[in-house]
């Protein structure tokens, strides 16, 4: 592991990379920014690596507004609707910053922190945060911890994360994927281990239905290439932005999504612990960004996996809940399981 400086915010605190490798040349660069995933190093079928995740060469990038590339996404990862909840009786309201809803922790989100390092051994590093009581107007003091940690088989994600008062939390990472490492995803073939979304109004708000995908342009239960019904969605959200109920229900690692690429032969796997999925496709991204390496990103150049428990859970008593009380103790992992298919 190496740990250097990589850059520095406006106001002259360093910004630290962190940097993890394992024998089989799998390379995972995070930052203390955002506890960001910036890039992921995967050997193809002809051992030759390329970087799997979207990002940014320097650390400027990533204090610039950007679309979470490869974030750890707090307090409370996808969307309240309104911006407003009501726990033990009382309402709170937290910032806007999607219409009237509230996305992604906010406008100045975990995404957006600075986060304490601690090595945690050979090939893992914690991030340790702490997000005030009245944080983007979420109630409690919130303590919390981000392991990665660089796998023989992978790349893993331990989130913990403790509260004086009662506060929603839903931790999740961001990263947008591509395993042939340019271009788009559209050739990319993806399954889902899940029969059951949770549909949405116009805002993109759940409407508290959980219903089935069979035969629907949703349905990933089979491997499917993602741009056959793309098109279906492009009045939606101009692609796939869905959450998937994953058939585990949360609570024990478990499978939730295979994804691989022919001509690179890179196969992805996803495992957690948690109960929902949301697949993004990258759809707003147009041109306009240019990442690592001077690949410039259009819509669909990444797919993100989004483990996670049901957006707007704290508004839908009947979705697992989200809330984490004082004495207990929010724990979720994640693992991006890599291999390659050698023909």
């Amino acid at each position: 592991m190496r740990v250097e400086q990589w850059g520095e915010t406006s106001t002259g605190l360093p910004v630290m990379r962190i940097t993890l490798s394992n024998d089989r040349g799998v390379v995972a660069k995070v930052t203390n920014l955002g506890a960001i995933l910036t890039e992921l190093w995967v050997p193809d079928r002809h051992a030759d690596r390329g970087n799997i995740v979207l990002g940014f060469d320097t650390a400027d990038g990533y204090l610039d507004e950007h679309p979470y590339f490869g974030s750890t996404i707090g307090r409370v990862g996808n969307r309240i609707g309104g911006a407003r909840f009501e726990l033990d009786g009382v309402e709170h309201q937290v910032s806007t910053n999607d219409g009237g809803n509230h996305l992604h922790g906010g406008t100045r989100g975990f995404h957006r922190q600075l986060w304490d390092v601690a090595p945690s051994g050979q090939q893992a590093v914690d991030l340790r945060l702490l997000s005030p009581d009245g944080d983007e107007g979420y109630p409690g003091n919130l303590q919390t911890m981000v392991r990665y940690t660089l796998e023989e088989d992978g790349l893993r994600i331990d989130y913990e994360a403790t509260t004086d008062a009662p506060t929603p939390v839903n931790l999740t990472n961001h990263s947008y994927f591509n395993l042939a490492g340019s271009g788009t995803v559209v050739d990319h073939v993806l399954e889902i281990a899940a029969d059951y979304d949770t549909p949405t109004d116009d805002e993109m708000i759940p409407t508290g239905e959980v219903a089935p995908i069979a035969g629907t342009g949703i349905d990933f239960t089979s491997p499917t290439r993602i741009g056959d019904r793309i098109d279906l969605y492009r009045d939606h959200a101009n692609g796939y932005d869905h959450n998937f109920v994953l058939r585990s229900g949360g609570g024990e690692l478990a499978f939730a999504a295979r994804v691989s690429e022919s001509t690179s032969g890179r196969v992805l796997e996803v495992w957690t612990t948690e109960p929902a999925m949301q697949l993004y496709t990258g759809n707003w991204l147009d041109g306009t960004l240019t990442g690592t390496g001077g690949v410039t990103y259009q819509a669909h150049s990444g797919l993100c996996l989004e483990t996670q428990h049901y957006p707007d859970s704290v508004n839908h008593p009947q979705f697992p809940t989200t809330i984490l009380r004082p004495g207990d103790v929010y724990r979720s992992t994640t693992i991006y399981r890599l291999g390659v298919r050698s023909g």
